[in-house]
C-alpha cells in the first residue's frame, strides 16, 4: 500500500474498542470485589468521603457525571442509607449531599477494596506501564 490507501480498518485495534474492553474487565472485578455498590454509586461514595457535604450538582461535576445521573445515583445511595440530602446552610436554594454514619463506615472499609480492584485491573502491567497508561488517559 502507498501513503495515499488508507490502512483497513479493523475493529479490535480501534481505541474505542480497546477502552471498552479494558472497562469491562475492570467492571467484571469490581462487581466480584464490591458487590454492595456500583462503580459510579462508589465514585459518588468516595468523592464524597474527601469533600464532605457539598451540593449535588458540585457533586456530579467532581465525579463527571450529568445531573440526570448524579441524582439517580443519590437517590439510590439514600434508599441503601448510605448518603442524605439536607438544605444547605450557605443557600437555601440548594440541596446538600453527604454520608451517613453507615456511608462514612462503609466507605471508610471499601478504600482497600477499590484500590484492590486498581490492583487487579492494572496486573499484567508493570508499574511503569501503570503509571505510563494513567497518564495517558490524563491526555484524552
Amino acid at each position: 500500500m502507498d501513503d495515499a490507501t488508507p490502512m483497513p480498518y479493523r475493529l479490535e485495534e480501534q481505541i474505542g474498542f480497546k477502552l471498552r474492553l479494558a472497562n469491562q474487565k475492570h467492571l467484571e472485578i469490581f462487581a466480584r470485589r464490591m458487590p454492595e455498590v456500583t462503580p459510579t454509586q462508589w465514585a459518588i461514595l468516595a468523592k464524597l468521603g474527601d469533600e464532605g457535604a457539598i451540593s449535588q450538582n458540585q457533586l456530579g461535576r467532581l465525579v463527571g457525571m450529568d445531573a440526570a445521573t448524579t441524582k439517580g445515583v443519590v437517590d439510590r445511595l439514600r434508599g441503601k442509607g448510605l448518603v442524605e440530602r439536607k438544605p444547605s446552610t450557605t443557600d437555601l436554594r440548594r440541596l446538600d449531599i453527604s454520608l451517613t454514619e453507615a456511608g462514612r463506615v462503609f466507605a471508610a472499609e471499601a478504600v482497600a477494596q477499590a484500590r484492590q480492584i486498581s490492583d487487579d485491573t492494572l496486573a499484567r502491567l508493570t508499574q511503569r506501564e501503570r503509571e505510563r497508561l494513567l497518564a495517558l488517559l490524563d491526555k484524552l
